[in-house]
């Protein structure tokens, strides 16, 4: 259920057409959610037939017309009652984790090289995540301004850290991430011990 809330959590800030939030959901919110048009599109629908947003239709031009949704009152009910409930732990599915159960049965280079395209990938992401956490401290992106607004001024600072230090768990994770890398690369080039070796040692 962690889509539709998302989708209620961003409206909170202020109304947005589907489009809009397809954009939001493939920037920066693919960073703690991943979410396809394809899934945007329908649960508007959805959460519009459940009262949680209300959509109103807009003209634009002579013949565009688009339907801008709102977050209503039972739609902010609904997304406080998601946050105060327990989180179960996903079920783990991570492909490099998989690979490197066989990592035994690879070439050891090309192995490496498996692991070292990730841990460059890995730095990518840390640069990104800590060029937004750095703004999102310095309340300097759109959607948080737009947040701010309608909230009391003693909370800004809270939020702006609260926020920021989602990204400090991804940074976190990806810095011990590389750290594992590094320590499975060393692990592919460690000499193999013979039993006719072990026994001169």
């Amino acid at each position: 259920m962690s889509l539709p809330h998302a989708i209620l959590g961003v409206l909170e800030a202020r109304p947005m057409t589907g489009y809009e939030l397809c954009r939001f959901f493939d920037g920066t919110a693919r960073w703690v959610w991943t979410a396809p048009q394809s899934q945007i599109y329908p649960l508007l629908r959805k959460l519009e037939a459940e009262g949680w947003i209300e959509g109103e239709e807009q003209v634009r031009g002579e013949r565009l017309k688009r339907t801008n949704y709102s977050l209503t009152a039972a739609g902010m009910d609904e997304l406080r009652r998601w946050l105060g409930e327990p989180h179960a732990e996903p079920a783990v599915r991570d492909g490099l984790l998989l690979k490197s159960l066989f990592f035994d049965l690879a070439d050891p280079d090309e192995a490496a090289q498996v692991l070292e395209q990730h841990v460059a990938e890995l730095r990518e992401r840390i640069e990104q995540w800590s060029a937004h956490r750095t703004a999102l401290l310095a309340r300097d992106t759109p959607l948080l301004k737009e947040r701010l607004d309608h909230r009391p001024a003693e909370t800004h600072e809270r939020i702006a850290r609260l926020k920021a230090h989602a990204f400090d768990h991804l940074i976190d994770q990806a810095e011990l991430r590389i750290r594992w890398c590094e320590q499975t690369r060393e692990l592919l080039h460690a000499p193999v011990t013979t039993p006719e070796a072990a026994a001169r040692a």
